[in-house]
């Protein structure tokens, strides 16, 4: 089978080779906040690689540490991984194997490759070394093997405080790979769990339990980020020490770092906690459930991770590329329909009644369908599509000027009337009978096309336009409170074509010369939100 990255490649030496006879990845998220765009690319990956050699993804989920995960996020989780359209083989916990673990850990005691210390956290980070240095060992660590079973079973119980005791693997203190240096692989930790309760008050550390728990499921490749290319070494030593009869093989890929984009769940949380954002599934967040929030639709997220592809080094993908995919796959499959940001309303004074015009929802399809929308006496057009003072070279309404409506007619301002305040009111505009679109006759030509909505029939939308929630590279350098955008939303008044108050709400549109948005509804009022501007900044290399 023809590979497209350097996993495959190796994939497929081993199933020629015969090392492997199946494909079987797991996607192995710790259970301690919501899944963010980073995540996507893992799932993409472990998912699609297995379902290329018609093997087995399981989704299991990294649960070693109570004190910060809920079940809350496990079924935040699980809806995530369903948005994206992938199907897990069988779901796993760290916790369903426990015991098993426990029980590793004690034939590793018995046979010498580990013992109970009674350092410090800190004083194990002190007597580790340095990368020119070795490490120095643990007065503890020549217990004898009785008194490490005694003191192992005493922790297990409940006799000592956090962090009074750990059990650390014994293996090289002078090793050039300082993760070798006697890690710590217990801790004592008095903590409910979200799913064994109060059972344990020890817990394994996730180098420990993550190539247990990979042997336990059947898993061939357990793919990882490259953080975790120098535990790789530990990962080795606690399969073959361990004795596990199933031995999976760790690879380490690059993760996704994208610009302007938080990719630390440690920070994302720190913005629900303080409320700086409305929640996990704020349309600003890189979340998934966020992303789901803001309208971008699962299958242009996948396209963006499959074109990143998967690379031995980490480099930074700029935010436009997504945008390129989430707006290449809205221009093909949203519907358009028209909308106006802080409207001004226009009377056109020598038109009477009303008629209704024909309205291509999917213009990019020749085929696609169409509606009616209703044209009179009294629309709406953004404030932004008229100046009482234009500038150069300005193609919209102005006082004399004449603009066509999307299509409809042509139509000149006569004259702008003005409230008390000084404000625009209204326009007094008059409409070319014969410049009906598709039928025009009338030999005007302008040079300036606008959106607008009936008066009688529309709606009032708030409008939410979204930036990033990080300042640009600029700000390189600096921690995420200083780069922080603070002024990542804007709302504003609207008015829509009455569809859009029909249609359900997560429907995605083009609106019309504004960008690609989701509809959505808050306190009775239709709410419509930004998926991505209309312009596309990426540009492809050719």
């Amino acid at each position: 089978m023809e590979a497209k990255n350097f996993i495959e490649d190796i994939i497929n030496e081993e199933l020629s080779s015969g090392v492997v006879s199946e494909v079987h990845t797991r996607f192995p998220p710790e259970p301690n906040g919501y899944l963010h765009i980073g995540h996507a690319k893992s799932l993409c990956l472990n998912f699609g690689t297995a379902k290329k050699y018609n093997g087995k993804c399981n989704l299991f989920f990294d649960d070693t540490n109570p004190s910060k995960e809920k079940t809350e996020f496990v079924e935040a989780i699980k809806a995530d991984i369903e948005w994206l359209g992938f199907k897990w083989h069988e779901i796993h916990y760290a916790s369903d194997f426990f015991d098993d673990i426990f029980a590793l850990a004690v034939k590793l005691i018995k046979e010498g490759k580990a013992y109970v210390c009674d350092l410090s956290a800190e004083q194990i980070r002190e007597t580790r070394g340095t990368l020119t240095e070795p490490g120095k060992e643990s007065p503890y660590r020549n217990r004898s093997v009785e008194e490490n079973l005694a003191l192992f079973e005493d922790m297990k119980n409940g006799k000592f405080a956090d962090g009074e005791k750990v059990l650390r693997a014994k293996i090289d203190m002078a090793s050039p790979n300082i993760n070798m240096r006697d890690p710590v692989i217990y801790r004592v930790l008095h903590a409910t769990h979200h799913r064994t309760g109060d059972k344990w008050c020890i817990y394994p550390m996730y180098d420990y339990a993550h190539p247990i728990c990979d042997s336990m499921q059947g898993v061939t490749h357990s793919l990882c980020t490259l953080e975790f290319e120098d535990h790789r070494p530990l990962y080795n030593w606690v399969v073959e020490n361990t004795g596990v009869s199933h031995k999976p093989r760790q690879i380490e890929f690059a993760r996704l770092n994208i610009t302007n984009t938080v990719m630390s769940k440690r920070y994302l949380k720190k913005l629900v906690d303080e409320n700086i954002v409305s929640g996990w599934d704020d349309p600003r967040m890189p979340t998934l459930t966020g992303l789901r929030a803001r309208g971008i639709p699962a299958q242009a997220l996948k396209n963006f991770c499959e074109a990143v592809g998967v690379a031995k080094a980490n480099s930074e993908i700029e935010s436009g590329y997504l945008e390129h995919f989430v707006r290449e796959h809205l221009n093909t499959h949203a519907e358009r329909a028209m909308a106006v940001v802080n409207p001004i309303k226009v009377v056109i004074e020598n038109y009477e009644g009303e008629e209704n015009l024909e309205f291509d929802m999917k213009p990019q399809d020749e085929n696609g369908p169409k509606r009616s929308i209703t044209f009179s006496k009294e629309i709406y057009i953004s404030a932004e599509d008229f100046s009482d003072n234009p500038p150069p070279k300005y193609f919209r309404l102005k006082p004399d000027g004449m603009v066509r409506l999307k299509n409809a007619y042509i139509i000149k301002c006569e004259r702008v009337e003005y409230a008390d305040n000084g404000a625009i009111d209204k326009l007094i505009c008059s409409y070319i009978p014969e410049s009906k679109s598709g039928s025009d006759t009338s030999g005007i030509k302008v040079k300036g096309t606008i959106q607008w909505v009936n008066a009688n029939d529309s709606i009032d939308v708030s409008i939410k336009k979204y930036d990033y929630l990080l300042n640009d590279a600029e700000y390189a350098g600096q921690d995420f409170n200083e780069r922080f955008n603070y002024d990542s939303v804007k709302e504003f008044s609207g008015k829509a074509e009455k569809y859009l108050g029909e249609v359900s709400d997560g429907e995605s549109f083009q609106l019309l010369r504004i960008g690609y948005y989701k509809k959505g509804s808050a306190d009775g009022k239709t709410v419509l939100h930004e998926i991505t501007s209309l312009k596309d900044t990426y540009k492809p290399a050719k």
